[in-house]
Order: C-alpha cells, then sequence, then structure tokens
C-alpha cells in the first residue's frame, strides 16, 4: 500500500548550510506521526518542504503518491497546513478570517458558510465567533490558526508545534481536537518538542536533532533503546553547577549516564532506588544540595538524553 507521506533522502539547504540532512521516513494513511526535537532540529523546515513552501535542495517526498518537487499544485490540495506562526487578520472576527480564507481555498456559497459553521464549533469558538480575533488569548488564536487549516477537509494535516506559548486549557483542546480529527481518519504530521505530546498522541515518533532523523519507531520501540533503565531528575538550584554534578555522578556505581539540563541533572540507571543514597551522598561531598527528586521510567526524553546526551529542551 502506497503510504500518504513518503519522504525520501530529504536534504534542504539555507545559503549552503544543510538545515535537514537527508532523512527518511514514511507515514500511513489514518496516523498521527510526530516529528519529535528541541528547536532548531529541522522539524520546521520539513513541514515546509513536504507542504510545499520550500523546494528539497535533494531528495524528494510525496503526499498520496505525488512528488511535492514535481507536482505541488496536486500536493496542495490534498493537505492542510497549521504553522507556527499565526496566519490571520486580528481586525477581524474568527467568522470573518474564515470566510476569507474558505473562499481562498475555493469554498463559496452555502458549502462555504456551512463548512465555517463546522469549523467553529470543532475549534470551540461558536460562542466567540463575531468578536475580533485581537480581543482572543493566545490559546484560542492558536485553535482558530487549525481551523483555517481545516476548512477545506485536507486528507493530510500539519501541525507545527501548535501549542507554543498557550495556556494549559487551550493546550487541552487543541490536542483532544488533533485525536478527534484523527478518529475521523485524518492522516496528521505533528511537530513538537514537548515529549508528553508526542507520547499522547503519536502512533509513531521520529526523533529529530540537527536536521536529522536519529530514531524512529512506536513509543515502545524507542523506549526499548534505553532497555528498562529508569531516570532519576535531581533538581538543584539556580547558582548550582549541574555540569560540575553530573561529571561527579558520572563514576558511582550503577549510574550508566549522568547528564547536565536546565538547573537539573538526568541520571540514567538500572535501579534508581539503589543509586539514590550514593547520588544524594555524592551531591553532599560536592557541596551541591538537591532541592527534590523525581524518578521517571523509560521515556522519549530517557531516549533523547541517551541519543544525544542532552535534554530535549535544551538549545
Amino acid at each position: 500500500m502506497t503510504p500518504m507521506i513518503a519522504v525520501h533522502q530529504l536534504v534542504k539547504r539555507y545559503n549552503g548550510v544543510a538545515a535537514v540532512k537527508g532523512i527518511s521516513f514514511d507515514v500511513k494513511e489514518g496516523e498521527i506521526f510526530s516529528l519529535l526535537g528541541p528547536n532548531g532540529a529541522g522539524k520546521t523546515t520539513t513541514i515546509s518542504v513536504l507542504s510545499t513552501l520550500l523546494p528539497p535542495s535533494e531528495g524528494d517526498a510525496a503526499i498520496a503518491g505525488y512528488s511535492v518537487a514535481r507536482q505541488p499544485m496536486a500536493v496542495r490540495r490534498l493537505i492542510g497546513v497549521v504553522p507556527q506562526e499565526l496566519a490571520l487578520y486580528e481586525d477581524l472576527s474568527a467568522r470573518e478570517n474564515l470566510l476569507f480564507w474558505g473562499r481562498m481555498y475555493g469554498l463559496s456559497g452555502r458549502d462555504l458558510h456551512r463548512r465555517v459553521e463546522e469549523v467553529l464549533a470543532l475549534v470551540g469558538l461558536a460562542e466567540r465567533s463575531r468578536d475580533r480575533v485581537k480581543t482572543y488569548s493566545g490559546g484560542m488564536k492558536r485553535r482558530l490558526n487549525i481551523g483555517v487549516g481545516l476548512l477545506h477537509r485536507p486528507r493530510v494535516l500539519f501541525l507545527d508545534e501548535p501549542t507554543v506559548g498557550i495556556d494549559p486549557q487551550s493546550r487541552r483542546a487543541i490536542l483532544d481536537s488533533v485525536k478527534a480529527l484523527n478518529a475521523e481518519g485524518m492522516t496528521i504530521l505533528y511537530t513538537t518538542h514537548y515529549m508528553e505530546e508526542a507520547q499522547e498522541l503519536s502512533h509513531r515518533v521520529g526523533i529529530m536533532d540537527h536536521g536529522e532523523l536519529i530514531a524512529l519507531g512506536t513509543q515502545a520501540e524507542l523506549t526499548r533503546q534505553v532497555g528498562q533503565c529508569e531516570t532519576l531528575l535531581l533538581h538543584i538550584g539556580e547558582a548550582e553547577d549541574p555540569q560540575a554534578l553530573a561529571q561527579a555522578l558520572q563514576s558511582l556505581p550503577g549510574v550508566q549516564q549522568a547528564t547536565a539540563t536546565d538547573h537539573q541533572v538526568a541520571v540514567i540507571t538500572a535501579d534508581a532506588a539503589q543509586v539514590l543514597a550514593p547520588v544524594v551522598a555524592r551531591a553532599e561531598q560536592r557541596g551541591i544540595k538537591i532541592h527534590s527528586v523525581d524518578i521517571q521510567e523509560p521515556n522519549l526524553e530517557a531516549v533523547f538524553l541517551h541519543l544525544t546526551g542532552r535534554g530535549l529542551r535544551d538549545r
């Protein structure tokens, strides 16, 4: 069966510098596939090429068999794009924005007005549909931005970091909407640097870093790469040096990897309970106070740490 999205050795360069470095992956019809990685990993560039906004420098990709390089118009008829940057007119109401963008998609008459009402209900903005967008919260604007991408009933939806900078309630509404759209059969490519979102939404995850796809699979397949290891997250004060603590812990028996992140140290170990006391004692010897400790089961954050030695939110 032909995949809905097929990416083959895709390269994108800016002024000779590769932002995407020969990545390949497929997305099945009806699947939620997430690209997970820190800012600057190449996720947005990948979506820009797949949605025909940018031409590939090398390689190619296809949407439902149509080449993004050779058949861009056919691709555009199949996709909806929700960019990281808001594409809204703030002096217009939500309804007026949707009517405008619907006409741009070629909708008209009763079909356009019916579709606008459906989308307003889907993104939870029907009651505020006549208010100017400038009066909306950041989360409401994000939801309306998603609504614009859904107007023409695309077979494939690209969502680029749709929950950045919004309140928890709006984030919950967006995640629930993504799952509802997928339940109706829509294929979704979702980019995020939030490990929790990728874990909740995705059938499969591709982990990106520095323009490369460094791991791909289901969550279970990816977490098997770190075995049955657990992660101790040691939270320390802002004045403390996490790098110094990580170096001090690396030589302890039972510690497989100690990595400094933002005001914390992540310790990968086969038995968190066994190494906790020696870890705390070593920190005290170095004069570093641990404020709190969390123990995590294997997850995508641990996979990223294992593969790169850095946290997902590190720059």
